[in-house]
């Protein structure tokens, strides 16, 4: 790719900005008669969390084997997307690239931070068009990868690294249920390239909110005095490296989701109603069926909850892989609204 001039893609009042000062930035230290953040001298949780997450970022970077300085942690994965959107975007004159069916959220964020949305859909195999997509002028461009709904890994994403004038945003939220490689093996190839990652999938942490995102050490900073002061509660950071604590624990639950994935692909294609399951590298399939409205409803007034996405993709449903006996009691579910 050409030269890259990160300054000229980011809003000039991000540039500019000079970010706030909390009582944690001006010391970091752990032992001391704390007088200087206004806080509840009581209690157990009455301490502001470390606003930098170091203790979780420097886990992070021996897992990844990423540096420190490339790694930013947010409030979730939207949380990220919405800082990419502030950083990145002027309201009312950027535009953005999204190529649904995708998360959903991309495009809310940008409806929020009034961004204009260029929606170039995936193709019939659902893979992104490429050339159409380098056909059109826009700041940033987000693709997932694994997608979500449709579970497959894109190809060609690193032509858009090469070719694309703007943010590549790659959002790998499903990366560890995939054979596929990360793409953070390529942030010192690409300024342009932000990864982004969960604790919400694989690491079992939905209920915590916290998402991280890969960058260049210049993106990161951008990241870090552009976000709020505190992002992520104690709590929250301490679950986080309780679970990276554990990687045994964390092979053993991907071990049985991958072979749960296999057991369920292969048993629900067995039955007549399903027309078709697309390949999935992600904890979920997208299955096509003969009424995806009928069905998810039969299944919710059985207490079974799947995702009902006919509104995306035609007379499909989204089913999360879950524990054995869950997916027994959705197959049993599902063999009953045959003989119903």
């Amino acid at each position: 790719m050409e030269k890259f001039d990160l300054e000229s893609l980011v809003r000039s009042n991000i540039w500019a900005l000079h970010p706030y000062s909390s009582a944690r930035d001006e010391f970091a230290g752990d032992e001391g008669i704390f007088l200087d953040a206004n806080e509840n001298p009581f209690g157990q949780n009455n301490r502001y969390p470390d606003p930098h997450q170091r203790l979780l970022k420097k886990a992070l970077s021996i897992r990844k084997q990423i540096a420190v300085e490339n790694i930013f942690i947010g409030n979730g994965s939207d949380e990220v997307i919405d800082l990419i959107y502030r950083i990145f975007c002027e309201p009312k004159r950027d535009k953005v690239i999204i190529c649904p069916p995708t998360y959903g959220m991309y495009e809310v964020s940008a409806n929020i931070n009034d961004v204009e949305i260029i929606r170039i859909p995936l193709t019939s195999q659902f893979e992104p068009d490429i050339d159409k997509i380098l056909s059109y002028p826009a700041r940033c461009i987000f693709v997932c990868s694994p997608n979500n709904p449709t579970g497959n890994s894109l190809q060609h994403v690193e032509r858009l690294l090469r070719e694309f004038h703007g943010i590549v945003v790659i959002d790998e939220a499903y990366i560890d249920f995939s054979a596929r490689k990360s793409f953070l093996e390529k942030l010192a190839d690409y300024p342009n390239l932000i990864v982004m990652q969960t604790f919400s999938k694989a690491w079992g942490l939905a209920g915590a909110r916290v998402g991280v995102a890969y960058a260049s050490e210049a993106i990161i900073t951008l990241m870090d005095k552009t976000k709020p002061p505190y992002n992520i509660s104690s709590l929250n950071q301490a679950e986080a490296l309780k679970a990276l604590s554990n990687p045994l624990e964390f092979e053993r639950q991907l071990s049985i989701i991958l072979e749960q994935r296999a057991w369920l692909e292969k048993a629900l294609e067995k039955l007549p109603v399903v027309r078709h399951i697309y390949p999935s590298d992600a904890n979920f399939l997208l299955v096509e069926v003969t009424d995806a409205n009928a069905i998810y409803q039969y299944l919710v007034d059985k207490k079974v909850v799947v995702r009902n996405r006919n509104s995306v993709v035609g007379n499909c449903l989204r089913i999360t892989v879950g524990t054995p006996e869950e997916n027994r009691a959705l197959l049993d579910t599902m063999v009953k609204w045959l003989g119903a």
